[in-house]
């Protein structure tokens, strides 16, 4: 995250402070540090009285407000509990957002409880037909991002084709990219490899009619390369490679770290790389980059990893801070405006664009294909 010297101090940040498996304690900890070291504005919101017994115990009595919520939603629910917990903390807090009061929020909870809230709560911008969560991949030299990672399982070309609008939207923002370059991913870089919605988004963006600065199909094993600023790809997709991109990170630092302590000759070796290796830890560690961000809604929602701890919160509320103030729901529609064609512009139209994408005007929207 490049961080934005705006001069101008945005709205406060909501934390769901009952979102996440370490909730409160390691949430309200991580909001804390966010106020006091990083000076970032806030409201926690959860059941008042547990909520003011935490800041009393980090000696924040009165320091950061708080609003009253008694429902949470539970890290085992699904999307339907958006209808069944009209007043959760998640719910809540889009309140505050839609109402002015907050600038984005930061949830630990559930993704697909989250995604569902935020989306019934805050609306699709004007022309979004889904949502899209990106995530930052821990590339060189400069971080990747990833979308989607989880929040549409299946979708059609003309929505990779506005994923990577809102990838380039958030690069730009996230990043300091002036022109991100867009990679699809798919099963091999010629321009016909992949199932019929990859090859038809190809044909979309390859006709520079979006305003997308496209590079052309990416394989698995270039997304941790850095050849393209923004890799598009389905919910599914998404979600499974970043898992597994997770777990293969894991792995490998903890070979690392057994590598070098199985010897006097390794500990010394490390001994004198001390500071690449802790260069490399925070590198690779996913607390460092916040979470995933829910793009394309009328609000900046951050979502955490379930398993937080403070210092993860603490990250999250910065970049959260620091998207509201680089506007990023301005550039998304800024960005989305501009790859509206003919060929299918008159479909994407906010809540219509989810009518034609499946979901009926009178019933709760299509459960989130959302990895946890």
């Amino acid at each position: 995250m490049t961080g934005h010297d705006t001069g101008v101090q945005p709205r406060p940040v909501v934390i769901d402070t009952m979102g996440g498996d370490h909730a409160p304690e390691e949430i309200v900890a991580g909001a804390v540090a966010a106020f006091r070291e990083h000076g970032v504005r806030l409201l926690l919101v959860g059941p008042a009285p547990l909520i003011r017994a935490e800041l009393d115990a980090h000696g924040m009595t009165g320091e950061i407000p708080v609003v009253h919520a008694e429902e949470a939603l539970a890290m085992d629910e699904g999307a339907l509990a958006s209808w069944r917990k009209p007043r959760s903390t998640v719910a809540v807090a889009c309140h505050l957002i839609k109402t002015g009061r907050a600038s984005a929020l930061v949830s630990a909870g559930t993704t697909a409880g989250v995604v569902a809230t935020s989306r019934l709560r805050l609306k699709a911008q004007p022309g979004v037909i889904r949502p899209a969560i990106a995530v930052t991949l821990p590339t060189r030299p400069r971080p990747t991002v990833l979308l989607d990672s989880g929040a549409t399982a299946d979708v059609k070309a003309e929505s990779l084709v506005q994923f990577a609008a809102l990838g380039t939207a958030y690069a730009q923002v996230a990043l300091g990219v002036e022109r991100p370059r867009v990679g699809l991913l798919t099963i091999g870089a010629e321009p016909g490899k992949g199932n019929k919605v990859v090859r038809r988004a190809h044909e979309l963006l390859a006709s520079g009619q979006q305003g997308i600065e496209f590079a052309g199909n990416i394989e698995g094993t270039d997304l941790l390369a850095g050849k393209v600023d923004v890799v598009v790809t389905d919910g599914f997709t998404g979600n499974v490679a970043l898992k597994t991109l997770e777990g293969a990170v894991r792995t490998t630092m903890a070979e690392l770290s057994e590598t070098i302590r199985s010897s006097l000759l390794a500990k010394a070796g490390a001994l004198l790389q001390r500071r690449r290796l802790r260069e490399l830890r925070r590198r690779l560690d996913s607390e460092t980059y916040g979470g995933g961000v829910l793009l394309g809604l009328n609000g900046t929602v951050v979502i955490a990893h379930g398993a937080s701890n403070a210092r993860a919160v603490t990250s999250a509320c910065l970049l959260a801070r620091d998207l509201a103030a680089g506007r990023i729901v301005e550039r998304v529609r800024d960005q989305v405006a501009a790859t509206r064609t003919s060929r299918f512009g008159l479909r994407l139209t906010g809540d219509r664009g989810d009518r034609d994408a499946g979901s009926s005007p009178s019933q709760p929207p299509a459960p989130p294909d959302a990895g946890g």
